[in-house]
């Protein structure tokens, strides 16, 4: 696959899947096993070093200086950036401004709460003004405020070229990406824009009001035919087979004598479907690939 200079691409999967491990390889510090990647059209691998200085590389944990304070914090990556030294003191100012931690520049980065310590965790990726920003889960465990905090920030980038590589597990950050791969064992099973991956699974999503819907979901998840079985907003939504059919068996015969069903509608699937059912295995493209798998970024 391709991301293109200035997208915001959203790489999804179940824990294990192997998120973690390609950001790890793209970043030069883990050797691929097979495959290419390139970013600039610099290999991942044998051009690590010279590649480097092109990205901001921000983990699931924080891993900053917890001793330093917040400007100590930036200056040292300045420096490991090898940013000029007549630059370090404007550039630090910028990212302090821009992740709204002027006042907490003497605090020590240990004593922040999470949001900072996040934003702080990206103020240092992008002190070197990389074109190219690796984002690992970069709000999880915040409270809305600074979810939403980050992702303006990561709209601001990518609207001035930056392109974003970024990991989540919240589907609604997912529908915010311009396009979005779903990797599972360490393949890419499905990418698109998150339209094109909603569009893929119309006329597969049934909901059912019925009663009591939580020992309903249950019943309905033995059923032959019934990928899955969710509750949404008091409903249970069901991904089947051949829905129709389904209805049709239920107008005839209701095999449910302890449930009372109170009607159902079609639904449009959102991305929290589109990741049930990539995750769960219901819905799997063609997955015959070739051995040499090819990833490039263009910075």
């Amino acid at each position: 696959m391709s991301i293109p200079v200035g997208q915001i691409f959203g790489f999804l999967g179940a824990n294990g899947a192997g998120k973690t491990t390609t950001i790890r390889m793209l970043c030069g510090l883990t050797k691929p096993s097979a495959g290419i990647g390139t970013i600039g059209g610099l290999n991942i691998w044998k051009d690590r070093f010279r590649i480097r200085s092109r990205f901001g590389y921000v983990p699931q944990k924080f891993s900053l200086y917890s001793d330093l304070t917040v400007g100590e914090n930036l200056r040292f990556f300045a420096g490991a950036y090898r940013v000029p030294a007549g630059k370090i003191r404007d550039r630090t100012h910028k990212v302090l401004c821009d992740m709204d931690l002027e006042t907490r520049e003497p605090e020590r980065a240990g004593s922040l709460s999470g949001g900072y310590k996040q934003l702080l965790a990206i103020a240092c990726a992008l002190i070197h003004e990389p074109t190219l920003l690796f984002l690992d889960e970069p709000t999880a465990g915040l409270d809305p405020t600074h979810r939403q905090a980050i992702w303006d920030l990561i709209y601001e980038l990518s609207q001035s070229g930056t392109t974003i590589f970024v990991t989540t597990h919240y589907m609604d950050e997912a529908e915010r990406c311009t396009d979005v791969g779903f990797v599972d064992g360490g393949r890419l099973i499905a990418k698109g824009s998150p339209r094109d991956l909603k569009e893929n699974l119309k006329g597969h999503l049934l909901e059912v009001q019925v009663e009591p819907a939580m020992v309903a979901m249950f019943e309905f998840r033995k059923l032959a035919g019934v990928y899955g079985a969710d509750l949404r907003s008091g409903n249970v939504r069901l991904q089947v087979e051949d829905p129709d059919a389904l209805l049709h068996a239920w107008q005839i015969h209701w095999p449910f004598p302890d449930l009372r069903f109170l009607g159902f509608n079609w639904v449009e699937p959102d991305m929290e479907d589109v990741f049930l059912a990539y995750s769960r295995g219901y819905y799997r493209p063609d997955t015959n690939q070739e051995e040499s798998a090819h990833l490039a970024l263009t910075v």
